[in-house]
């Protein structure tokens, strides 16, 4: 048997699991792993620029391609305790990335030793499993544990802890007879799925609600196939948004409290039956349970049991992957269609599709203010990115209005972290994105306060040749929480606008909005163009795409706003509040479905 430090085990380890690409930040207590790393040779590495941003990126290369897994390195201490955040967001929406930190030596490890910290015991809350590795022997295992739990049940994220003299300690490893651990998920009976259907043949307006567990289980394909043979409408919540294209005559528009479509809620509200699969009944998508629950029965279909429940009780529960579910459903949903014993529901799904149809629905998009309004910059965008775009975003009053105006057609195209919303998340996930996927066409979208969070990861985007364009709102606020202060008559402590003194008289930055993201994103290492008109929008995406062929960087196209617009949102999902003026006809959203419905 051949004799390795444990570092090297670790690594063939990583490689037999199908790893190809890391991204973190070296440090002394880690340098271990790296230099086993760079002796294989065989797995790619991305330095970010603070270890956050290595997490983001993790997450992002997972969300991107099925069956990839982001790995993030750090070294001990403060390294780990920055990547806790990533791990929050990975855990919250079932997102499995391995992070990796180094440690002291283990007889320093209660001597208060420089960046010596317990982070298996911080990112426990936040993780499948964390754990510090204390023999050397154990090494091999603990990374074939950490796959196997990342892919079993509901998926999440690990965080492996390696003190220094565990990995520069040599073991015996067979990597040629090495396999990974075979993968758990529950799957549903048949029994349970036809009582399941045999329960939605009984009623008259059903739904199916897909969430992110569709997407994740890589099942998108079987949920269209199985709404059709029912042919039965779908609302995906936002982080299914992709797993049933916009345009399908299915798809019935989403509901919510903010991430909503005005005929998704209208939809909802016409139910009487919702079969929810792979979905959690976030608070975002539901408003208060009272609303949405009344007059509707519900089955929850969730890989995890303790999501059964969870919100609220449904009328029938199923532990099961969505995609083994799924299986069976189609299966049984054929066979009752072959019997003649599935309802007709047409006039159902005409009345779902009049609502996406009609104008009385629609957010007024066509707009000719200026300083421009945000509804005009996601019209351009619908005109200008088409079908195959990836779209990657985090939160505030972009993501909002984005979910709200722009158009998914693919699963993994609509990239969010959805339960945890860290500020500076999209840079970092659009790099480790476009480090998945080197082809597709990717947009990032970030008000100005997510751009600055976390802007120095674009120079990795540089030196790394990591290209995609990144559409940058500016209204220099905090939009989303000064809207949230409405509630309190206040606008405290979130304007990010000042007069730039470094800046020409004649831009932006003297003039209020203050920081100058054109000579930060170039002084980066990247290119930038400043957008204050609404007829440059067009010819500035024009020369972003011909920046990123040309230098192989990320391409900033900074459009400034007016200062105070506030997004559609409420209370409960019959509460919305429209603030500004609704569509009185198809050229006020010239880019909505309703429009494209109409050619």
């Amino acid at each position: 048997m051949a004799k390795m430090k444990a570092a090297m085990a670790a690594v063939l380890v990583m490689e037999k699991e199908g790893v190809t690409q890391s991204f973190g930040v070296p440090g002394a207590a880690i340098n271990p792993l790296y230099a086993q790393l760079r002796e294989r040779g065989t797995i790619g590495h991305i330095l970010a620029r603070h270890v956050e941003g290595a997490s983001h990126m993790a997450e992002g290369y997972t969300r991107a391609k099925a069956g990839n897994i982001g790995v993030c390195i750090g070294t001990s201490g403060p390294a780990g305790t920055d990547m806790i955040t990533g791990l929050y967001s990975a855990q919250a929406d079932s997102i499995p990335i391995l992070c990796i930190t180094g440690q002291a030596p283990r007889a320093r490890l209660h001597k208060e030793d420089f960046q010596a910290v317990d982070i298996a015991s911080i990112a426990k809350p936040v993780t499948k499993w964390a754990t510090t590795v204390m023999e050397a022997a154990q090494v091999p295992g603990a990374f074939q544990q950490a796959f196997h739990l990342m892919r079993s049940g509901r998926p999440g994220p690990v965080l492996i802890d390696l003190p220094f003299d565990v990995m520069q300690t040599e073991i015996e490893f067979d990597a040629d007879t090495y396999e990974p651990l075979p993968v758990y998920k529950p799957a549903a009976s048949r029994k349970q799925i036809e009582k399941a259907i045999a329960m939605l043949c009984s009623s008259e307006r059903p739904l199916i609600v897909a969430g992110g567990g569709v997407i994740n289980a890589d099942a998108s394909e079987l949920l269209v196939e199985f709404a059709e043979i029912l042919e039965i409408p779908v609302i995906p919540t936002l982080m299914g948004w992709g797993s049933m294209a916009d345009d399908h005559p299915l798809m019935a528009g989403m509901c919510g409290l903010q991430t909503s479509h005005r005929y998704g809620n209208a939809t909802m509200l016409a139910s009487d039956f919702v079969l929810g699969i792979g979905n959690r009944w976030a608070n975002r998508h539901t408003g208060s349970t009272d609303v949405y629950c009344k007059g509707r029965r519900f089955i929850h279909v969730d890989i995890e049991p303790t999501q059964i429940g969870r919100v609220f009780a449904p009328d029938y529960g199923i532990v099961s992957d969505a995609k083994a579910a799924l299986q069976l459903f189609v299966q049984v949903a054929r066979e009752f269609k072959e019997k003649k014993a599935l309802p007709d529901w047409s006039a159902w799904v005409r009345s779902c599709q009049d609502r996406k149809s009609s104008p009385q629905y629609l957010r007024k998009t066509n707009f000719a203010s200026a300083p421009m309004k945000p509804q005009f910059v996601y019209q351009c965008m619908n005109q200008a990115f088409g079908r195959d775009t990836t779209y990657v975003s985090t939160i505030g009053l972009s993501q909002i209005a984005g979910a709200q105006f722009l158009h998914v057609y693919h699963p993994r195209h609509w990239i969010n972290c959805g339960q945890a919303g860290p500020l500076g998340w999209t840079i970092p996930a659009a790099l480790g994105a476009r480090a998945a996927d080197p082809q597709r066409e990717i947009v990032a979208l970030s008000g100005d306060y997510d751009f600055q969070f976390m802007i120095e990861e674009l120079a990795a985007g540089a030196q790394f040749n990591l290209p995609y364009i990144h559409i940058l709102v500016n209204n220099s606020y905090l939009g989303l929480i000064r809207q949230s202060q409405r509630g309190f008559s206040m606008d405290y402590c979130v304007q990010l606008g000042f007069n730039n003194i470094n800046a020409n008289m004649h831009e932006p930055a003297a003039q209020g909005y203050g920081v100058d993201h054109v000579k930060v994103v170039e002084g980066l290492g990247c290119k930038a163009i400043r957008v204050m008109q609404q007829e440059e929008i067009v010819p500035a995406i024009a020369q972003a795409r011909f920046w990123m062929a040309e230098y192989r960087v990320p391409v900033v196209i900074e459009i400034i706003l007016e200062r105070v617009t506030n997004i559609a949102m409420g209370t409960e999902i019959d509460n919305v509040t429209e603030f500004e003026e609704l569509a009185n006809g198809i050229s006020d959203a010239p880019t909505s479905m309703a429009a494209a419905m109409l050619d």
